[in-house]
């Protein structure tokens, strides 16, 4: 927590009664506060290069161009602006916040603010682990292609080579070729989804091994972040966009695609998939509900306006966004405006071309009227010559589709690699970008799954012991295993499209439901201006309260309608006869499994009241003389909420930790949320609040448990007529205080 020890370092200073002169007591001083300014500066750039980074993530290189390619472009980049400034931005901030104030990891902030839904934190664990699964597969198609970068000539540029010549191998000349290589030399992709599951792809097997021994390393080492590296994960991404962008303008249809690209229309909007998918890739590309942010905010919390970051973040976002996605349309474009007619004439060309130099044979020749004749006529010539002819012809093809393309080319999630293996190839010294590129973005992949998997380490090696004296056991790789089959693509594309977006729609209107109207919206923002001297933008409350609650319940209602509606959802196949993509719906068998995976991340949330209630009646039931006592010891009222001014942090210590002891004790915040967690008449504590195992005293506040130390709580009601119980309780909770 290196923003927090800035805070309480203290310049050097020479006593009064020092023989040194003034002036160099002045120089000291200066040089101190300077160098301790400039540690802070580079902590806090620090800091927000890392969250920056993290924006710039697989969420805007992989996932947004291939959903903005299948939902028509500007419609979805216009709904997805809306709902960035509406939703992502205050959410952003509303976790940022909460990580700064509490200080805790993302478990036990729930169990602070509101203890009976403390499984929220649980239940992101679970969607984490869930993420981290297929984003290693993600990582594992990064490194195949980086190895196939090492070739003189890159291989997608061209047919294969194959070895047995027949009428079905010519489907590579039905399609590009990097198209072609991405389904038949990546993938090696089965027809449907319940084909080839339990057949794993060697390469990609040996590929995500390597991306879990990578990510252990690190993990286990514990690598440290240096600024250095920071500035190449975020610039070097847009530096080679920008390069990729600038040479992509000059291929044919460029201006066109841009024009499709940004094209809108109203009509759209009525569509509520577009809602669901613009909305789930908000909070997917913002991590938010992950836990993520509130874990990163809690241990590298400063003094840093976030309302400033959570912008910035939203703000590169957005534009990595748009330039991947830039690039990924002019070179659809240009597959579009190269196929057909065209892509028969520039093979017939290139034949001559080659026919003259002696490289081909005479009979390789076309006939003189072929350019007259549609384009399968002129597959149907290359069928008829012989094996070793269509070798040779299929080899030199240039690398577009002889069949004419009515639908679109790419709408799978393997859109920006086909598109960026077309990108790279157009530079000189192709071999050299394309290994630039490829081993950036297994970096890119990396940082983001290493930041994913914090968020799961972090917060169970905090609460549970196993994890914190066994952290090796928190390992993915045979999870990840059943991406690499033959349909692993298809299984990916199950759960980045139907299973992690309704799950996380569902975990932030948890968190939105406990922090704006449980814990109250107006009492955090009050509780904030004490502890933090800080006062909260209203604007950002009332969006809390009212803006996006109801969008969040909106999307959940519309999330469970797409999946259980009459039509199933669709995913993308391969259809190797044909060389193309299709639609297949997803069976009710597969989307069964959409539905226990889903209870089962959610199971936390109810389990974790049921369980504390369970033992809070085990308790009670073991201990029947303590219904009696707690009725005949009166309990002394809360203590008046006083009032605070805008200090800073460096202000009296122990008046900030009596501030903070009291903000549970602030009278106005009673009549809400203390009404259920006052005792019966007939009980000493209620289930709504965790239980603390004393024989005398019973702890009310809903924040009491997991805190540092310096945040610490006291009860807010103690038995007055037993002074030596009242000792004995402080000096039993100063002795857990100094355990935790």
């Amino acid at each position: 927590m290196g923003s927090i020890e800035l805070s309480e370092e203290k310049t050097y200073t020479q006593p009064r009664n020092s023989s040194l002169p003034s002036w160099k007591l002045t120089a000291r001083e200066i040089l101190a506060t300077k160098t301790q300014n400039y540690f802070a500066q580079m902590k806090r750039t620090k800091n927000i290069l890392m969250q920056v980074a993290f924006s710039i993530g697989l969420g805007s290189v992989w996932r947004f161009p291939y959903l903005c390619h299948r939902n028509g472009g500007g419609n979805f980049i216009l709904m997805y602006f809306f709902m960035l400034c509406l939703f992502g931005i205050p959410l952003l901030y509303m976790e940022m916040i909460m990580g700064h104030w509490l200080r805790v990891d993302n478990i036990r902030v729930w169990k602070q603010l509101v203890p009976w839904l403390g499984g929220i934190g649980y239940a992101s664990i679970l969607v984490c682990i869930l993420i981290s699964l297929y984003h290693s597969v993600i990582i594992t198609w990064s490194i195949s292609y980086l190895g196939n970068s090492f070739d003189n000539s890159l291989p997608w540029n061209q047919c294969p080579l194959v070895k047995t010549i027949n009428v079905t191998d010519l489907s590579c000349l039905r399609t590009v070729s990097h198209q072609y290589f991405w389904y038949r030399s990546t993938l090696s992709a089965s027809g449907h989804i319940e084909e080839g599951v339990e057949t794993l792809v060697m390469q990609l097997t040996l590929g995500i091994f390597a991306a879990w021994c990578i990510l252990f390393l690190i993990m286990i080492t514990g690598l440290k972040t240096s600024v250095l590296i920071l500035v190449f994960t975020v610039f070097l991404p847009c530096i080679l966009l920008l390069c990729f962008l600038i040479q992509s303008l000059f291929l044919e249809g460029a201006v066109a695609s841009l024009r499709h690209m940004v094209t809108t229309e109203l009509s759209a909007w009525a569509s509520l998939d577009l809602w669901r998918q613009a909305g789930g890739h908000v909070l997917y590309s913002l991590g938010l509900g992950m836990g993520t942010t509130i874990n990163f905010s809690s241990y590298k919390a400063g003094e840093d306006n976030y309302i400033q970051v959570a912008s910035l973040m939203a703000l590169v976002n957005l534009g990595t966004s748009l330039l991947v996605t830039s690039i990924i349309f002019i070179v659809l474009g240009f597959w579009a405006t190269t196929s057909g007619p065209t892509c028969v004439e520039k093979s017939v060309s290139k034949l001559m071309k080659l026919i003259k130099r002696g490289v081909l044979p005479q009979d390789a020749k076309p006939p003189e009227d072929i350019l007259l004749l549609p384009p399968l006529d002129y597959l149907e010539w290359i069928s008829h010559l012989p094996q070793h002819l269509q070798n040779q012809i299929i080899r030199f093809s240039p690398s577009c589709s002889i069949k004419t393309q009515k639908g679109k080319f790419m709408e799978g999630p393997g859109l920006a690699f086909a598109a960026f293996s077309q990108a790279v190839s157009l530079f000189p010294g192709a071999s050299f970008w394309a290994i630039l590129f490829f081993l950036t973005l297994v970096i890119t992949g990396l940082n983001t799954l290493i930041r994913i998997l914090e968020s799961i380490t972090y917060p169970l090696q905090n609460s549970i012991s196993i994890f914190r004296r066994y952290p090796k056991l928190l390992s993915g790789f045979l999870g990840s295993l059943i991406f690499t089959s033959h349909a692993g693509s298809y299984v990916m594309s199950l759960f980045d499209d139907c299973l992690v977006p309704l799950t996380l729609i569902i975990i932030v209107a948890f968190q939105n439901v406990a922090l704006a109207w449980i814990y109250g919206a107006r009492r955090v923002r009050e509780e904030i201006f004490g502890d933090l001297g800080r006062l909260l933008w209203s604007f950002l409350t009332v969006l809390w309260c009212y803006v996006t609650l109801p969008g969040l319940l909106a999307l959940t209602t519309i999330s469970l309608m797409q999946l259980y509606q009459t039509e199933p959802p669709y995913y993308i196949a391969w259809n190797s006869s044909m060389s193309h993509e299709v639609k297949q719906p997803y069976l009710q068998g597969t989307l069964s499994w959409v539905t226990f995976l889903s209870v089962l991340a959610f199971l936390p949330i109810p389990i974790y009241p049921l369980q504390h209630w369970w033992y809070l009646q085990d308790h009670i039931a073991s201990d029947p003389f303590e219904k009696l006592q707690s009725k005949k010891i009166p309990l002394v009222p809360p203590k008046p909420w006083p009032k605070h001014g805008m200090k800073s942090q460096e202000g009296n210590k122990d008046s900030s930790s009596k501030r903070r002891s009291l903000s549970l004790t602030r009278g106005p915040n009673l009549n809400s949320w203390w009404r259920f967690n006052l005792p019966l008449s007939s009980q000493s504590s209620s289930w709504f609040s965790l239980p603390v195992m004393n024989s005398q005293t019973s702890t009310l506040s809903t924040r009491s448990f997991s805190l540092p130390v310096s945040r610490q709580v006291s009860p807010a009601l103690t038995p007055v007529d037993n002074s030596d119980q009242h000792v004995k309780t402080k000096d039993e909770n100063q002795h857990g205080n100094s355990v935790r």
